[in-house]
């Protein structure tokens, strides 16, 4: 379904138990809310789950122009209040995870709670260059060129020599997001700078990482773990950075044990 939200139409899935609590599910770069399929029925059992398309992604409206997480965190909050929903356990995963960064910051009473999954806090120096290639490329070429490198940091060789159905969708999902989405998410990514912030955060607080993430590794989530007081950190073995669908059973099994904490 889609509603008008920040003035963009944002594209959301509801579903799961009514009158439950609502967890809110947000997705990576170059991914849509189909990325939380292996989570869906686990949630559903106990939650309301909401499910949403990220400005640029999947069926939500991508603008051209400057995208910034202050940005994607105003359009979740405009979701909410499109829906009525006054607060959320979080879930946000690498993209997902910083925009969930900026909603505890800047607007921590709309959260019960907390998950980070294969996050980061602050884009190292070195990775600005990284970022600018592929934004340049994207806008080339479009992302037909990325899509093998970056299945190969998502997954390892392991899985990806399974050709799991479920990495099959997400190859598609790479090559179905609008060039204009991933380049203003892509620089709101590149932007991140979070990390002195993160001793404001005060609420429980659930950090995932894939044990072998290139991309946002351990060391990304232990400096965040150090400075949100009271979080968790669980490290999944056999898993890069798409760690919810490598290993969702242990994925699902850390998570549904945070949220379900009295």
């Amino acid at each position: 379904m889609k509603i008008k939200a920040n003035d963009i139409q944002i594209n959301y899935e509801l579903s799961g138990r009514d009158g439950a609590p609502v967890v809110m599910l947000s997705h990576s770069l170059a991914s849509s809310l189909v990325m939380w399929n292996p989570q869906l029925d686990v949630l559903e059992s106990k939650f309301k789950v909401l499910r949403y398309d990220t400005r640029g992604h999947g069926d939500s409206d991508a603008p051209e122009g400057k995208y910034t997480l202050e940005l994607l965190a105003a359009d979740a909050v405009a979701l909410m209040d499109a829906l009525g929903i006054d607060a959320v356990h979080f879930v946000g995963l690498s993209m997902g995870g910083m925009i969930g960064q900026n909603l505890a910051l800047d607007h921590g009473n709309r959260l019960k709670s907390l998950t980070l999954c294969d996050t980061a806090a602050i884009m190292p120096d070195e990775a600005q260059p990284i970022w600018q290639q592929r934004i340049a490329a994207a806008r080339e070429k479009g992302l037909q060129d990325q899509v093998a490198e970056t299945l190969e940091r998502w997954f390892t060789p392991e899985y990806l020599s399974q050709k799991s159905p479920r990495g099959e969708l997400i190859r598609r999902q790479i090559l179905a997001t609008p060039v204009a989405g991933y380049i203003g998410c892509s620089e709101a990514i590149r932007d991140l700078d979070n990390l002195k912030r993160l001793s404001e955060i005060n609420l429980p607080t659930l950090i995932m990482v894939g044990e072998e993430d290139p991309g946002t590794p351990v060391a990304a989530s232990e400096a965040m773990q150090e400075r949100i007081d009271g979080s968790e950190l669980v490290v999944l073995p056999a898993a890069r950075h798409l760690s919810n669908i490598e290993q969702s059973g242990a994925f699902n099994e850390a998570l549904m044990g945070f949220l379900l904490k009295d």
